[in-house]
């Protein structure tokens, strides 16, 4: 779910403290047609503008009632230089690029801000647009709650419990909206955006579940695209959508851990944790088994316990950004000394409660998930023995093991017709979306797509986790249109 790891914090920083200084609506057919308002929030760009736009809630109703998504944008720097609108696709499911404009947008170079209105949203059911919530039990919004972490012995039997409280909730609290999330909804509310600002064709720049925001976007309406960037990759495959995105963990983690137990095993380190990058994984393994038996008390967390499978979630979630190894070696050696570490700061509930309701709509309506308690399990028991590292969790049931609504249409696939106008950039150690899963969506792609691989660790490539080389093909393509003749590896 953006994973579900890190989406709640982008949702924190950027659109749960995004206000509006003035109200705005928009049809969804012609130029000029958003009524651009001064933004209020924390640490915006003066220049940030807002607006609201109204969309159909089911683009199949001709009556269907309108809901809102909140806009953001602020305008290109050089009004003679201006080409078009580029949209910040944000990840998740379950985050937002209200901010993006002021935030990551503002690290682009000068030839892409002179280019392009910067553009940011809150996808269909992300607050402030109309907003989904499933009133969950506070106690299943903790993070190994949310993603389906099995028992010490390997059962999955409360993970199918934990589902079936959640899907019965979101189904009961959800409302209509909740059945209208998907990804090929939030790609027609983009066509219904990019018209609303006048731009016969529009460029992207999608991260993460961007990128197949961006993709499924691509192949619904590829005749209104310009230059679209899709940055750290998820594998497209329209019979498993999401499902291969959790698998995806288990290679993922595979791929990245060896840099994290480099690092964590070199002289010299103030926060080495073992000699060598044997011991450091060995060692890992053996602290959370020793937790599963034994958790230590974690007061103001969510379980209050610091068990195996919060410190496999440590794991994880640190493995996204090499800056945060530093977190995950004081949690090793905390709990080697048999004592927990700080709880992680999390957003308010009420922020948990919306992303976590977006996430669960997102990905239960995109795609069929089995029912199956039995063929998880042995999903899980198969995972287990081959990757130890994530204990079987990427093969677990999530909630839409248990969701009561079939999808409304089906997934869509991504293929190589279309325009030839996308470039894909892509870690090659990336915990989240593997450099497996880029490549499976280069191949669909064919030759629509140049693909930038880039020798670099974490999530997120371009001007946060990638190289030089990398950023200067994804700049150069947004500032000239101009991409590299083929697939290209940054050393």
């Amino acid at each position: 779910m953006k994973r579900i790891t890190k989406c709640v914090a982008l949702v924190a920083a950027a659109g749960a403290v995004l206000g509006f200084a003035g109200p705005g609506g928009a049809s969804a057919t012609g130029p000029d047609l958003l009524d651009w308002a001064d933004c209020s929030g924390p640490g915006l760009d003066p220049r940030q503008q807002c607006a609201t736009l109204d969309v159909p809630m089911d683009y199949s109703d001709p009556d269907s009632p309108e809901i809102r998504i909140a806009v953001s944008r602020i305008p290109s720097e050089k009004p003679s230089a201006r080409r078009g609108a580029l949209l910040l696709i944000p990840g998740g499911p379950g985050g937002d690029s209200l901010a993006d404009p002021s935030g990551k947008g503002q690290k682009l170079p000068q030839s892409v801000r002179n280019a392009y209105d910067l553009v940011g949203f809150a996808p269909r059911g992300m607050a402030p647009s109309t907003a989904v919530d499933c009133a969950l039990d506070p106690a299943d919004l903790g993070v190994t709650k949310l993603l389906p972490w099995p028992a010490p012995d390997g059962s999955v039997d409360e993970n199918m419990a934990t589902a079936r409280r959640t899907a019965g909730a979101c189904a009961r609290k959800g409302g209509e909206l909740i059945r209208h999330i998907s990804t090929a909804n939030e790609a027609r509310d983009l066509d219904r955006l990019r018209a609303a600002l006048g731009e016969d064709k529009i460029s992207a720049w999608g991260v993460s579940y961007g990128t197949y925001v961006g993709a499924v976007y691509s192949q619904l309406f590829p005749h209104r695209t310009d230059r679209i960037v899709l940055d750290s990759n998820d594998d497209p495959d329209h019979t498993r959508v999401t499902r291969n995105w959790l698998a995806a963990f288990e290679v993922g983690v595979e791929d990245n851990f060896p840099e994290f137990a480099t690092w964590a095993s070199r002289p010299g380190n103030p926060y080495r944790v073992a000699r060598t990058p044997a011991e450091v994984r060995s060692g890992f393994l053996r602290l959370a088994a020793r937790l599963d038996r034994d958790p230590l008390p974690w007061p103001g967390a969510n379980p209050p316990r610091l068990d195996g499978n919060a410190l496999r979630q440590t794991m994880l979630s640190s493995l996204y950004d090499p800056d945060d190894y530093p977190a995950l070696a004081k949690t090793i050696r905390a709990v080697r000394e048999g004592t927990a570490p700080p709880v992680p700061e999390t957003p308010p509930e009420s922020v948990l409660q919306n992303v976590t309701a977006v996430g669960v709509g997102t990905i239960c309506n995109d795609v069929d998930w089995p029912d199956s308690a039995a063929a998880y399990q042995k999903d899980v028991a198969e995972s287990r023995a081959a990757y130890p590292l994530t204990a079987g969790m990427p093969r677990g049931p999530m909630v839409c093991a248990a969701w009561p609504y079939a999808p409304r249409e089906p997934a869509v696939r991504i293929t190589d017709r279309g325009p030839s106008n996308l470039l894909l950039v892509q870690n090659r150690r990336d915990v989240a979306t593997p450099l497996a899963g880029a490549r499976k969506l280069r191949r669909a792609l064919g030759d629509r797509a140049v693909m930038v691989t880039v020798n670099s660790t974490g999530h997120d490539a371009y001007l946060a986790n990638g190289n030089a080389c990398g950023d200067r093909a994804v700049s150069r393509f947004l500032a000239t249109g101009v991409r590299p003749a083929r697939d290209l590896y940054c050393d």
